[in-house]
């Protein structure tokens, strides 16, 4: 029973960090850039829900699971379009500068962005309201229980992810950043604005990642300013260990990650369970540098 228990709490996690790395990856296919900032972006978005779920239970004086819905949408839209200003500001003007200065403004946007979360909404853990996330669960095969909201968590980022593979597979745009991941000149040459395919990567990178970041809110119960540094770092590995550039790659790596996680917490202890992943990191690195997925479409988006 426990090991079923802990692969579902695995998969869980998984898919948190599958959805902050699809942003990683997404970047980096296109730009062969490290958005640093990523993390704080998914970060964002627990603070913006909490701040909308907040106005709709004063407005109407009580807590309700439905206002999750407007205010997913609205921390969605929100982010991306925060994802989209990022990259107009601090990457797009250093885009012939170098493989350094990027990542050094990739850098400067992340701290901005968490001094901004402590500032604006303090240092302490905040909390959602109460009543808002669904309760109960099922209880499956051995005894392993599952509650809505992890069938919730996994069925939304289910859905995300595969709504974003078959936009990259089965669109035009989906066609034109998968040739921008290839070359910017060539596509240029083929009649493609570069500047919107970029803008577009980044409008749905930081989009899914805001997302993910309320989810992972309303799961945990609790987040401070940390939170986007935290998962930013993991989904990093996540996006290495599946390879980097590659959508199915950052999926597979992330559901990996927090399956290996979570039974090294089990079984282990949970006091290894960073120590766990930054093990991986260094062995992908030394061993398969490009990941598990990496070597057959590393360099598509």
């Amino acid at each position: 029973m426990q090991f079923i228990q802990q692969m579902i709490n695995g998969v869980t996690i998984g898919a948190f960090y599958s959805l902050v790395a699809l942003g990683y990856t997404m970047v980096y296919g296109v730009l062969k850039l490290i958005n640093f900032a990523h993390g704080d972006l998914f970060m964002w978005g627990a603070y913006l829900g909490l701040t909308v779920i907040n106005v709709l239970v004063g407005l109407m004086a009580q807590g309700s699971a439905f206002f999750i819905v407007p205010a997913v949408i609205i921390v969605m839209i929100t982010i991306a379009l925060a994802g989209v200003l990022v990259e107009r500001i601090a990457y797009r003007p250093l885009r012939t500068a170098g493989r350094l200065a990027p990542v050094i403004s990739a850098l400067g946007v992340a701290f901005i962005l968490q001094s901004l979360a402590r500032n604006v909404y303090g240092a302490s853990y905040k909390t959602y309201p109460t009543g808002i996330t669904p309760r109960g669960g099922i209880v499956i095969a051995g005894g392993a229980r599952i509650s809505v909201m992890q069938i919730i968590v996994l069925a939304v980022s289910f859905l995300m992810m595969g709504a974003l593979y078959l936009f990259v597979q089965r669109t035009r745009i989906g066609t034109a950043m998968r040739a921008v991941s290839l070359n910017h000149d060539v596509s240029r040459l083929m009649g493609i604005d570069v500047n919107r395919i970029i803008a577009i990567v980044f409008l749905i990178g930081p989009g899914l990642g805001g997302v993910a970041g309320m989810i992972v809110a309303l799961y945990y119960g609790s987040f401070d300013f940390t939170l986007g540094w935290t998962y930013g770092l993991k989904a990093f590995i996540a996006a290495i260990l599946g390879g980097i550039g590659n959508i199915p790659g950052a999926m597979l790596g992330g559901f990996l990650l927090g399956i290996i996680e979570t039974l090294g917490a089990g079984y282990i202890s949970p006091q290894w369970k960073d120590v766990i992943a930054y093990v991986i990191l260094i062995l992908i690195l030394i061993f398969r540098p490009t990941g598990i997925l990496g070597e057959r479409v590393a360099e598509k988006v």
